[in-house]
């Protein structure tokens, strides 16, 4: 499946309360052979130079056998995936203005 690059994907969570709220997603890895996907908040505004703090989720099956993203409650996981996603995103900013 060819993806474009330029199109954006956003996606609507629900958390373990039932509220629904909208991300974009940003970025995805696989560490140890899971699936893990970095999302902003849809709903705030961010200039071009202005750092956004993201949520990290990870691609789990459910009991039915349906892809569900949940949050990483371990905490040397959550650091090892937060390292790789800071690397991809530190190599996609351009530090002197020069691509």
């Amino acid at each position: 499946m060819e993806e474009n690059q330029n199109e954006r994907e956003f996606y609507t969570l629900t958390d373990e309360e039932g509220n629904e709220s909208e991300f974009e997603l940003i970025g995805a890895a696989e560490y140890k052979g899971k699936q893990y996907f970095a999302m902003i908040p849809a709903t705030e505004e961010q200039k071009e130079d202005e750092f956004c703090e993201y949520v990290i989720l990870r691609l789990d099956v459910d009991e039915n056998g349906e892809e569900t993203l949940i949050t990483i409650d371990d905490d040397d996981e959550f650091d090892d995936v937060a390292d790789i996603f800071d690397d991809q995103f530190s190599e996609e900013v351009d530090y002197d203005g020069k691509n």
